[in-house]
């Protein structure tokens, strides 16, 4: 059953802690069905190969603050600080600092979803 999240800031958390407990499902749910991640500028992934960005940094730690939020209706635009550290499946360590900017929908279940996950919105 997916949980019910009443702002875009509840999402964010719930991203946080399924990717810190590696719970790929539970990031999937997070997205409308069309719903895409821009892992670097002109780059979109969607689909089954949206939760395959995230596997690939599993094992590292992920945090963010919302910096600002603006909600129209049932659309909203966060832009948060996250960073992402540890060791990579790789071996190698990771210390990454961004500024995300994210758009977000409520949809007719009352659910917020993201829409456009940009980790590098900053940039």
């Amino acid at each position: 059953m997916t949980a019910i999240h009443d702002t875009p800031q509840q999402v964010v958390q719930a991203l946080l802690d399924a990717f810190n407990s590696g719970d790929m499902a539970a990031i999937d749910d997070l997205y409308e069905p069309d719903g895409v991640i821009v892992p670097r500028p002109g780059m979109e992934i969607s689909g089954a190969a949206r939760v395959g960005s995230y596997v690939r940094l599993q094992g590292l730690t992920m945090t963010a603050e919302v910096r600002h939020s603006y909600v129209v209706d049932d659309i909203a635009l966060l832009v948060l600080d996250w960073t992402l550290k540890g060791t990579n499946p790789y071996g190698h360590e990771v210390d990454l600092t961004a500024t995300a900017t994210d758009v977000f929908r409520r949809a007719s279940d009352g659910n917020w979803r993201y829409v456009i996950d940009n980790p590098n919105g900053g940039a």
